[in-house]
């Protein structure tokens, strides 16, 4: 190692101190920065350290470690412990491969664990605040891309070339890119413009303000042409407009109306692309279907092992070797129907709180919207994490019950261009 080598070293050791100084003392930053590196950072983009870390993920366990608090447990909580228990412990008995259990520790437990604490630290109106934000931010860079046909982010160095070859080629379908910004697939971006919806329906921005941003996501959406996403992300509003509380009539009849609106552009030109796939969009249906030809694969617990050279029914399993588009069949086939149905139901638990009104919450509808693509896509790149984060979140707003956000929601006036009142100096004041 030469001394240029050590330098380096030294000061990127001095940086990170800061930086975890830093993000100790201010919570607030702290979520901002996790928000940003989230939706603008690729999962190529990280250090080596005993193996490949991407930025997300070494930002989430910095957030974990800096934000550590006393939080009140709960079932879901239990079960999420005895899903992380059983993974760690079928690798010991080298029932799971390494790669499978470092992706549940690291980006389903951690991230699970990180939307658990971030409310003990920080407002939930300061959460719901940054994540409309950035994701109407992300939404503007996507239409860019849409109309520009580049992609910024595939130009940032692979630093993970793995990841980098999965990830950083663009998809095309019917002659027009698919908008994927810095999530390296249009699904994996189309998840998180519908999980994000949420958060901008119930910001406490003017409703015009709401209004532009929902449409400029909506049309982001689109951009991905994914369906799962588009189909979710219309979950994701309409649950917002019937469930959260304290929405004024003038927000949920101009949602309405922009919805129709929506419609009337999108269907046509969603039509005209699919129309031009033509057996490519077909094809990934029809792909999608034949994956329950796995299922027989699948052991009680434990891996299901090497499938990619078996005939099931007439049916060739090495077809899915590279790919399995359905999150629910990934867990069963890496760690075993129960574990896996321990971790499906985490996330089944955490939607039914939009069943009541006192824990219904922007987290608990992105969970519950996203409920369906779980059985049709898979949980790829910063996506999966995003949901487990939002998952905790849930957990963690519901439990925190009525506090002073959401007195100041319900004071929200009907106006148009009104901004809502508030009761606190700022609703980017931290929790202390």
């Amino acid at each position: 190692m030469n001394g240029s080598t050590i330098l380096l070293a030294a000061i990127a050791a001095g940086m990170g101190v800061i930086g975890i100084l830093l993000f100790r003392a201010s919570p607030r930053l702290t979520f901002v920065v996790w928000a940003l590196v989230l939706f603008f950072v690729p999962v190529w983009i990280g250090v080596n350290v005993g193996f490949f870390w991407s930025a997300i993920t070494l930002l989430t366990l910095v957030a974990v470690l800096t934000n550590i608090s006393d939080i009140r447990l709960n079932g879901i909580d239990l079960l999420m412990a005895v899903f992380a228990l059983m993974a760690a412990t079928q690798f010991a008995l080298k029932m799971t491969g390494l790669s499978a259990t470092v992706i549940a520790l690291l980006e389903w437990v951690l991230p699970y664990i990180w939307g658990r604490l971030v409310l003990a630290r920080v407002k939930r109106s300061f959460v719901t605040a940054v994540i409309a934000a950035v994701v109407t931010a992300a939404a503007v860079f996507g239409l860019v891309e849409f109309a520009s046909g580049t992609n910024f982010f595939v130009s940032l160095p692979a630093m993970g070339a793995d990841l980098y070859a999965t990830w950083g080629p663009l998809q095309v379908r019917a002659d027009r890119l698919r908008v994927e910004g810095a999530w390296g697939h249009s699904i994996a971006m189309g998840a998180a413009f519908a999980m994000s919806a949420a958060f901008v329906v119930a910001a406490r921005w003017p409703v015009a303000v709401r209004l532009a941003a929902l449409g400029l996501i909506t049309a982001a959406t689109v951009t991905t042409i994914s369906r799962i996403g588009i189909l979710t992300l219309a979950f994701s509003v309409v649950l917002s407009v019937l469930l959260l509380p304290g929405l004024a009539k003038a927000m949920r009849w101009s949602v309405a109306v922009l919805a129709v609106v929506a419609m009337l552009v999108i269907i046509p030109f969603l039509g005209e692309v699919f129309l031009e796939a033509g057996d490519e969009a077909g094809g990934s249906a029809d792909y999608r279907s034949g994956l329950f030809s796995l299922v027989s694969q699948v052991q009680v617990f434990g891996s299901a092992g090497d499938w990619s050279g078996l005939t099931v029914g007439g049916e060739y399993l090495g077809a899915y070797a590279k790919s399995v588009d359905n999150a629910f069949l990934v867990f069963a086939l890496r760690f075993g129907w129960i574990p896996s149905v321990l971790l499906v139901a985490v996330l089944v638990l955490a939607a039914t709180y939009i069943l009541r009104r006192a824990t219904v919450s922007p987290p608990s509808i992105a969970v519950a919207s996203q409920l369906p693509a779980i059985f049709a896509v898979a949980l790829i790149t910063q996506a999966g994490s995003y949901l487990w984060f939002l998952a905790g979140l849930a957990v963690a707003w519901a439990q925190q019950g009525h506090d002073a956000d959401a007195a100041v929601d319900q004071s929200e006036r009907p106006s148009l261009f009104s901004m809502s009142r508030t009761n606190d100096a700022s609703v980017f004041a931290s929790r202390r």
